[in-house]
């Protein structure tokens, strides 16, 4: 079933602003999926080596030093964000899921920084996402190596789940009997917690704060079925849409950054000759 829907799958992607979506042919969304701007502006680089030359504070200032990683991370408005979602994803069920199963109802998830989670969970009610789950990714190491001898430093991501009313669809890796009910201990518990495991070199390094492909799948495999639409608003590096590819889901994706989109189409959005499908 998963090869058939590979075959059938669309992976179609914009250089164009989210709020234009109107234009454009795009299926309702089971999951809708974006590491949003952080809006920290010129500091992007303020914790990482790359702000001094040679990533030594004695060879002085690169020209990485007081720079912003791209245009939109000053004033990202989180309330457009949260409207558009509304628009682009499937309604809620009429029903929630049989005794022991899951809903088929859509979510979205959004990475974010600690900072933002406020203010993302206050634009989510207005836009009827009234529920949510944190999200927490746990690297192996930190990111934030300057002063590292000073403070405590980060080696964590972090994500939002959100849902309007019924619980989404949830794939634990149960298996189903004939009547399409879930086996007993068949399934695994899933923990609010994800080792935030790194692409190979297969995967090319394209965005400053691209998401790791084996992550991204992880999350898709168990909110979505072969088949389903996933939607990435702002997918920077196409990192959610080579998950999506390799995993049989139709993907729709938009990108403002012409040299993001650029190489997204060109180094990230291809597969295996194996593995190949359609890309628009």
């Amino acid at each position: 079933m998963e090869q058939e829907h590979k075959k059938k799958i669309k992976c179609e992607i914009w250089n164009d602003s989210m709020q234009n979506w109107k234009k454009f042919p795009i299926q309702k969304a089971q999951l809708i999926i974006a590491d949003v701007p952080y809006n920290v502006g010129t500091q992007f680089y303020g914790s990482s080596p790359s702000w001094y030359l040679g990533g030594d504070n004695k060879n002085g200032e690169s020209k990485l030093a007081g720079k912003a990683a791209f245009a939109s991370d000053f004033n990202f408005n989180l309330y457009e964000y949260f409207h558009f979602c509304s628009q682009l994803m499937r309604k809620e069920p009429n029903k929630g899921g049989a005794r022991g199963r899951s809903s088929d109802a859509p979510c979205m998830i959004v990475f974010c920084s600690f900072q933002q989670q406020a203010t993302l969970i206050e634009a989510a009610k207005k836009h009827g996402f009234i529920h949510y789950i944190p999200l927490t990714f746990i690297k192996k190491s930190s990111p934030q190596a300057l002063k590292a001898n000073m403070r405590v430093v980060g080696a964590t991501e972090r994500a939002i789940l959100f849902y309007r009313g019924y619980l989404p669809k949830f794939r634990n890796g149960a298996e189903y009997d004939e009547d399409g009910r879930p086996v007993r201990g068949t399934g695994h518990m899933v923990l609010d917690w994800f080792e935030f495991e790194r692409d190979g070199k297969e995967i090319p390094k394209i965005h400053p704060a691209q998401k790791p492909v084996k992550v991204l799948k992880r999350l898709i495999e168990i909110f979505t079925d072969p088949g389903d639409v996933v939607i990435d608003p702002c997918f920077g590096s196409g990192t959610t849409g080579r998950a999506c590819m390799e995993l049989g889901r139709n993907f729709y994706g938009f990108e403002i950054n012409k040299e993001f989109f650029k190489r997204a189409k060109e180094e990230m959005l291809v597969l295996p000759e194996s593995q190949q499908m359609s890309l628009f």
